[in-house]
């Protein structure tokens, strides 16, 4: 086997580049544990916020369980309950950068809409959206489901 002969200057500089890639690693190291430390608190608040809406729904289902006979009045203040459950999923959305898309008019537009059906509506224009079937939703300015619509169309 042949050696190789360094000189001392090209020895000390391999030795400092070996030091300073040994370093940089270690602190790339050190990084990724925190980001990871972060990631896992970050998902436990989700998962906290997320069982809170499921104590909501537990609550509302054991009573409608334990009480068959559902009062008139429970009955009116039903929407009102789910829809307060619905709110605390779209603040737990929001607090995430997930927020609904909101149409302006009628008039479809491709960029944010999928047609999923079309009906027959002679007093309007072809393409106008007649109903909003699932509402569509952006995360940080990105497309992460389109609004669901049903258009017009003239036969």
């Amino acid at each position: 086997m042949s050696q190789v002969k360094l000189g001392s200057e090209i020895r000390d500089r391999i030795v400092n580049e070996i030091g300073t890639l040994l370093k940089q690693q270690v602190s790339l190291k050190q990084t990724l544990r925190e980001q990871d430390s972060q990631n896992q608190s970050a998902n436990e608040e989700l998962f906290l916020e997320l069982l809170e809406v499921v104590d909501a729904l537990d609550f509302l289902m054991e009573y409608m369980v334990n009480n068959p006979d559902l009062s008139p009045q429970f009955i009116q203040r039903l929407p009102k309950s789910v829809g307060s459950i619905q709110k605390k999923l779209l603040n737990i959305l929001g607090k995430r950068e997930v927020k609904s898309i909101e149409l302006e008019g009628n008039q479809l537009d491709f960029e944010v809409c999928k047609v999923v059906d079309r009906e027959v509506r002679p007093d309007q224009s072809p393409q106008t959206i007649t109903k909003v079937v699932r509402q569509g939703f952006r995360v940080n300015n990105k497309l992460l489901r389109p609004i669901e619509v049903i258009t017009s169309k003239l036969e």
